[in-house]
């Protein structure tokens, strides 16, 4: 489903996650300026593995973004975090 586009009020930046390697994940490169809604929330959400963490935020954007699970994602506030699970 697409959002309309003056829903997506935010701007973020994705580095896709690209895989693991000898020195940790390797991301792809940044993309920046994504139009996304961001709704900031802490709530308990399961992650790929099954184990219970904790979401502070979810991010809505288009259906055609790169962005697999475990990918970096930079928030409007500076914050860094990863995709827990994309939908």
């Amino acid at each position: 489903m697409r959002l309309p586009g003056w829903l997506l009020r935010h701007r973020i930046t994705v580095e896709p996650y690209a895989g693991d390697s000898a020195y940790g994940p390797t991301y792809g490169p940044a993309v920046e300026d994504v139009p996304a809604l961001v709704a900031y929330a802490v709530r308990t959400v399961r992650n790929p593995q099954g184990r219970e963490v904790t979401s502070t935020a979810t991010v809505y954007a288009a259906p055609d973004l790169d962005c697999p699970p475990e990918s970096r994602i930079t928030l409007p506030d500076g914050r860094t975090t990863r995709a827990i699970a994309v939908a």
